[in-house]
């Protein structure tokens, strides 16, 4: 399955997944429950692959993470929806 596939991959395509064809964000315990992960293991790879610049260096920009009545959420960007239809076109 995708065990196989790097961490960051398997989240954005589980975002993906959970996201559909709507651009409404996901809840982390959603996201972490999917995963298997914790809100603090996805909020590491998520700043990752957004655009926040770590150590002097711009992220892709393919997540967006923000905070809504006490919640965060994540989502695909256009940039990280286009990327996954590339993995998964790749893949067949």
């Amino acid at each position: 399955m995708l065990d196989d596939v790097p961490f960051a991959a398997r989240l954005l395509m589980t975002l993906a997944q959970l996201q559909g064809a709507s651009s409404e964000a996901v809840s982390l315990p959603r996201l972490g429950k999917h995963l298997g992960q914790s809100a603090s293991v996805l909020m590491r790879e998520l700043s990752a692959l957004g655009d926040a610049q770590l150590g002097g260096v711009r992220g892709p920009g393919w997540v967006h993470i923000h905070h809504v009545d006490g919640h965060w959420r994540a989502g695909l960007t256009d940039a990280g929806r286009a990327v996954v239809q590339h993995w998964l076109a790749a893949q067949s």
